[in-house]
């Protein structure tokens, strides 16, 4: 696969095999579940509650974290499962816990190959998927980001399956599969 090119100079690319990379950078499951946690406590999030369970999901063990934060729409998402994306800002003197765009990958690919992230935010619902699973089952050379966004006023369901560098157009509710 040909590079990207910005001005004519090749882009950098990530390769699926990054996620595998990526979750080795916690050698302790439970710092990649307190990346997790990170995430509801951010003050974008304004989660007040935040459930971890392990539930039986199609027959396997899934670590489930489930908030009753802001969620997010399909930008927000789309940023949220690329890598080194963060805009997070200190509200109120509340300061973010996540300031480099890596914590969701690096714990949720520790804890398991597969993440689905359900998320709403007013009448605008997505599902992201970051899969080592997908990816290798496509045989895909850089990592893709399938996202589903649904808008419930006008009903219009948009289908997005972007790579990194695609520029393509929920509560947070990432379901994490052990295994």
């Amino acid at each position: 696969m040909a590079a990207q090119r910005h001005q004519d100079i090749p882009m950098s690319m990530l390769s699926a095999n990054y996620l595998k990379t990526n979750a080795t950078s916690h050698t302790w499951p439970f710092g990649a579940v307190a990346e997790l946690i990170d995430n509801a406590y951010d003050p974008d999030v304004n989660a007040k509650k935040l459930l971890i369970n392990v539930e039986p999901i199609r027959g396997s063990e899934c670590l489930t974290f489930t908030d009753n934060g802001n969620g997010m729409d399909s930008d927000t998402i789309h940023k949220m499962l690329s890598f080194g994306f963060s805009d997070k800002q200190t509200i109120n003197g509340h300061v973010p816990v996540g300031l480099y765009g890596n914590g969701f990958k690096s714990g949720s690919m520790r804890l398991g190959k597969d993440a689905i992230v359900f998320t709403k935010n007013g009448t605008t619902m997505c599902v992201g998927l970051l899969s080592q699973s997908y990816l290798e089952n496509i045989k895909a050379k850089q990592i893709v980001l399938p996202i589903i966004t649904y808008c419930q006023k006008s009903h219009i369901l948009f289908k997005y399956k972007c790579n990194l560098y695609t520029e393509k157009n929920v509560k947070l509710l990432p379901y994490v599969c052990l295994g």
